[in-house]
């Protein structure tokens, strides 16, 4: 047992072992069980990208970071890989990702292998350090985890995890791509030395506990080798290495010997099989020397940029546009679906351009359905579209694109939303693929509600509203909180009280989330006057059940208990009796934390009468698991008993393991003040079997 502060307020932790499957936490009274059994590892623990090619050239360096990964050295955990004073092109990415497969082909790491783009240059997208512990996170506790939400406690369960793994199955490679800055990494450092770590950075990150690799260009030998490489790898008869060795030679300078330059135009030369090697050592000159005269750039930068040129004005013109237009997607990597919205064609045309666009090497395969561009390439290719040339149809474009956003995401929100025998429209087979859907395209989402709050603040509050229930499902409460911020923006950008409103209420229950409560309060505040004002009765019910909840965790119990009250009344006078139930277990759990134990019991019995009226199977579990928890603090331990095993009962029929599972936990206790310590025992197996992070609490219910 650890305690962190003293006197009262002292968080105090308890970690155990559950069956060797489960990590038990308790963190001031709040019980937590993460699973992380022996059986095969999750799919998301083998997250590494496929390596394209040979790489030529980093011999020496593939072998020193072979040392720095191998488990058997002692010495430092972690390693960055970065740019020699930033040179950018480099090929930072390639030499850890063939490191990384070398690695896990010869049995190093069989923990995991984790990948994660924290896209550290990208001027919009950027991974901060929290939503990159949270993925971590997700892929070792599983998607549907209930984590913990402060950064404190969700960095005490990454180290957890983490050891346990270490002891369960070995070690892990951990890969962060495209870090800029150590902030960004140190939080998802694991400690110790059995894991390792490598980060790819432009900058050397010298404040991190790692050992430094800094990659310069090629040499003239190697660089040379990788054109005619990749030239015989499409023809083994090309002539032309052989028959121009010295053209060959002056190609590879006229690259600045950086990988990118040379893919690039040794993708030109595979397109091209007449073109000879001098005449396109020759353009490259021209050409630089022609952009030397707009960019005081140095040699390296002005020959990607000559590369870059060359390569897109050999792009017919359909390709030429959407290249151009791939820029305007959120962030680097961009689904089939969502290019084909750019464009405005079928999708099969855009897989086709997309192809074509690939082996130019301006952009790179991702997936079977996605595409991704090099950050350098994105940054090229939207200033080509701020050229008055590429103008062409951006603006419509952009509306195209978010409108597809906005357009599937509430096809699969209908999924989330549905209820047993409700029509769905077709666009997701089913509730798993569009949860699927909305996984792959979380970063691209998030990013376009910010995208849309500047271009069409309309589709930014839509598109926010349709998130809603996967992000709070997911437990994804920064991006909640994100776009909830720029929603509310849109909202009082076109003055729509109504929407205002409601992006103040689903920002609230994010901000109590996070236990951010007195932001949440103010929230709720403005919201409940917003109702108020519009005269909208309904909504004021819902801002005063939210307000009180986060009243409640702020133990101004008292006032939370109004709050309840007057939701409750409210609901009942508008004849809502559902919503007056929720409000009804609301107040009961207030009443329990006054320890006015009668009234709280009055109420979960009120809310459990109204829930089996209406057939509310979810709520009726919940109302006898809260009122469970009244009755045995009233050492009422019979009818406690009989209320958490219809609880269990009712959530098990229903299928959901997580409610099961409190409701499991919750009649252990019961039992245990019984003293019945045998099916203590099995409660506490069958809460382990059970499913991932129970939390023993009770429920409130939100609107």
């Amino acid at each position: 047992m650890t305690a962190d502060g003293k006197g009262a307020s002292a968080r105090i932790e308890q970690h155990a072992e559950a069956s060797g499957d489960a990590t038990v936490t308790q963190v001031a009274g709040d019980q937590n069980i993460y699973l992380s059994g022996r059986g095969p590892a999750p799919k998301a623990l083998h997250s590494l990208p496929a390596v394209h090619g040979t790489l030529i050239g980093r011999d020496l360096e593939v072998q020193e970071l072979l040392d720095l990964l191998d488990p058997g050295n002692q010495g430092r955990s972690a390693v960055v890989v970065s740019a020699v004073a930033g040179l950018p092109g480099v090929g930072k990415t390639a030499l850890a990702m063939h490191a990384a497969h070398q690695a896990a082909d010869r049995g190093w790491f069989p923990g995991g292998r984790i990948f994660l783009d924290l896209r550290g240059y990208d001027p919009v997208g950027q991974v901060t350090a929290g939503q990159a512990l949270t993925a971590l996170l997700r892929a070792l506790c599983g998607a549907d985890a209930d984590l913990p939400v402060t950064p404190e406690e969700q960095a005490g369960l990454y180290r957890s995890q983490m050891a346990k793994l270490a002891s369960t199955r070995g070690p892990v490679l951990l890969v962060l791509d495209s870090a800029s800055s150590a902030a960004q990494v140190e939080p998802l450092l694991p400690g110790g030395q059995t894991h390792r770590v490598m980060v790819t950075s432009r900058h050397t990150l010298a404040s991190l506990p790692a050992t430094l690799i800094d990659l310069t260009v090629l040499k003239a030998t190697d660089a040379a080798d990788m054109i005619r490489e990749s030239l015989v790898s499409a023809n083994r008869n090309d002539p032309r290495p052989v028959r121009e060795p010295d053209a060959l030679a002056m190609l590879a300078e006229r690259c600045g010997l950086l990988p990118l330059a040379l893919q690039i135009t040794a993708a030109n030369l595979k397109a091209d099989p007449e073109r000879p090697l001098a005449d396109l050592a020759e353009e490259l000159k021209n050409e630089q020397a022609q952009l030397a005269l707009s960019y005081s750039d140095d040699e390296q930068t002005l020959a990607i940029r000559a590369s870059f040129e060359l390569s897109y004005r050999r792009l017919p013109q359909e390709q030429a546009r959407l290249f151009r237009l791939l820029a305007l997607n959120p962030t680097a990597q961009v689904s089939l679906d969502a290019a084909a919205a750019l464009a405005a064609v079928p999708a099969v045309q855009a897989r086709q351009l997309l192809v074509k666009i690939a082996q130019a090497h301006l952009i790179e395969p991702a997936g079977a359905q996605w595409w991704r561009m090099h950050d350098l390439m994105r940054l090229y290719a939207k200033q080509l579209a701020d050229r008055p040339a590429g103008l062409d149809d951006q603006e419509e474009a952009l509306d195209r694109l978010l409108e597809y956003y906005r357009a599937t995401t509430d096809a699969a929100d209908d999924h989330l939303r549905a209820l047993p025998g409700d029509w769905v429209p077709d666009r997701f087979p089913d509730r798993t693929a569009a949860l699927a859907w909305l996984d792959g395209e979380r970063p691209n989402l998030v990013t376009a509600v910010a995208l849309a709050a500047a271009a069409s603040p309309d589709v930014a509050m839509s598109l926010t509203e349709c998130l809603s229930v996967f992000l709070n499902q997911r437990r994804h409460f920064d991006d909640v909180i994100a776009t909830g911020q720029h929603a509310l923006t849109a909202a009082r950008e076109l003055g729509d009280r109504h929407r205002e409103g409601t992006a103040l209420n689903n920002l609230g229950l994010a901000l109590q989330e996070v236990r951010r409560f007195e932001e949440a309060i103010n929230a709720h505040t403005q919201d409940l006057a917003i109702c108020r004002e519009l005269g909208d009765r309904h909504r004021e019910g819902t801002a005063l059940n939210n307000l009180g909840l986060a009243l409640r965790e702020m133990r101004r119990f008292e006032e939370a208990i109004n709050a309840h009250t007057q939701a409750a009344t409210t609901f009942r006078e508008l004849g809502d009796r559902h919503r007056e139930g929720t409000a009804l277990n609301n107040l009961g759990n207030a009443l329990r934390e006054m320890r006015r134990f009668e009234e709280a019991i009055n109420a979960h019995t009120q809310d459990l009468a109204i829930c089996r009226e209406l057939g509310d199977r979810y709520g009726e579990g919940t109302a006898l698991n809260n009122l469970g928890l009244v009755l045995r603090e009233m050492r009422r331990f019979e009818e406690a008993i009989n209320a958490h095993t219809q609880a269990a009962t009712t959530f098990r029929e229903l299928g959901d393991r997580h409610r099961e599972g409190t409701a499991l936990n919750n009649l252990g206790n019961a039992l245990r003040e019984m003293r019945r310590f045998g099916r203590v025992r099995k409660m506490w197996r069958a809460v382990v079997s059970g499913g991932r992070g129970y939390r023993k609490r009770q429920p409130s219910r939100r609107q």
